[in-house]
């Protein structure tokens, strides 16, 4: 991962993994804890919005997370959901504009449609069910500069 080659400090996990380690840190009375620890690096990358459903609880939390996050460090987030269905994701429209908002400002989105990557080796085997040929990137993703001093 280039920002990590750039030394920041970064962490990866599911959306889905996130609010269960959130949930029983607030089960342990340890909430503010946990919080610290995923706001305390520079990148945080939450894979797999709206995969899975959230357990109860679980919105609020990632509002929590993001709200602490807000402005103090970069977040990914990768989703098959457009944020149109970000209500339904999080089972409460006021939360997902709460994120939303807090997510889009200073946000570069970045659409990728086509096949999965992941399949990309493998469409030939596939036969007629086979999803779309990947579509060709139309341009370069846009250059993100390292962090100041290194």
């Amino acid at each position: 991962m280039p920002a990590r080659r750039a030394g920041l400090q970064t962490y990866f996990t599911s959306v889905a993994e996130l609010v269960t380690s959130l949930l029983a840190a607030q089960q342990r009375g340890q909430l503010a804890t946990r919080l610290q620890f995923y706001t305390k690096h520079a990148l945080l990358v939450l894979d797999e919005v709206g995969y899975l459903p959230l357990a109860p609880g679980g919105p609020n939390l990632m509002f929590q997370l993001v709200s602490a996050r807000y402005k103090r460090g970069s977040l990914v987030l990768t989703s098959n959901k457009p944020f149109r269905d970000w209500g339904q994701v999080f089972g409460d429209e006021v939360i997902a504009s709460a994120l939303l908002d807090r997510l889009l400002h200073h946000a570069v989105v970045l659409n990728i449609r086509g096949a999965s990557y992941r399949l990309r080796d493998r469409l030939p085997d596939l036969g007629p069910e086979a999803p779309p040929a990947p579509v060709k990137p139309c341009g370069r993703p846009p250059r993100i500069p390292a962090p100041e001093g290194r």
